[in-house]
């Protein structure tokens, strides 16, 4: 009778922890941080794309730019010829690759086999008597920091009037699959007001892209939100 009532006990905790790792979301987390003049208006909102000689026929630099027309689109902004443009914008990137030393707790079990590795363990990690952490071993793995900066001066003066640069952490190795989300969150709530740093958080997607939800948690006084993105205070 005790054994069938923990087996019931067992069926339902591991049914549960199911459904709540069923909808868990997994976010990518990028700090931005934002220095402005901004004066602009929607009529004027027409820029150009500006380069560095040496990345004139850059196809990586293209790719990021592209990127970012499409977030600067959800702002009114217009890409047009360099000579009718009000702004230029000029981007920056790079990815960093780190190492992380974690210690890790090694469990072991009292009681030997055939009671160790049944579907529910009551000595093991999960169980209400366990677990038995024995020692602790040194594991390392790679954490790669990602950055895009996305400055935009007028044409006219020269005068920087927005500069804002997004910068994340992760197991993510390549930057180009990370360059949606920093350009998502570079241009999330513009413009921010001049020195504003805040969090925004954005929901991964396994099969690539770049969903529409976007939660930001200001950590300075925030400009007006420009756009739709969801601010968590």
């Amino acid at each position: 009778m005790t054994f069938n009532r923990w087996t019931r006990r067992a069926a339902l905790l591991l049914a549960s922890l199911t459904v709540l790792l069923s909808g868990c979301t997994t976010y990518v987390t990028t700090q931005v941080t934002a220095f402005s003049d901004w004066s602009g208006n929607d009529a004027s909102r027409t820029y150009a794309f500006t380069r560095p000689a040496d990345k004139q026929n850059n196809l990586e630099l293209t790719t990021y730019e592209r990127i970012v027309a499409n977030e600067l689109a959800t702002h009114a902004f217009r890409e047009v010829d360099t000579a009718q443009a009000h702004y230029l914008v000029g981007l920056s990137y790079g990815i960093r690759s780190d190492m992380v030393t974690v210690a890790q707790p090694v469990y072991y079990n009292p009681w030997p086999a055939p009671y160790f590795g049944r579907p529910f363990d009551p000595w093991g990690p999960w169980g209400p008597w366990g677990p038995f952490p024995d020692a602790y071993v040194n594991q390392s793995y790679p954490v790669f920091t990602h950055l895009l900066g996305v400055r935009i001066t007028d044409r006219a003066t020269g005068k920087e009037v927005y500069n804002v640069t997004a910068r994340n952490q992760g197991e993510e190795s390549s930057l180009v699959r990370a360059m949606p989300y920093l350009a998502r969150s570079a241009l999330a709530d513009f413009p921010l007001g001049n020195g504003v740093v805040h969090t925004v958080k954005i929901p991964l997607v396994k099969n690539g892209g770049v969903p529409n939800e976007v939660a930001a948690t200001p950590m300075a006084a925030p400009a007006t939100p420009a756009s739709a993105a969801k601010v968590v205070q």
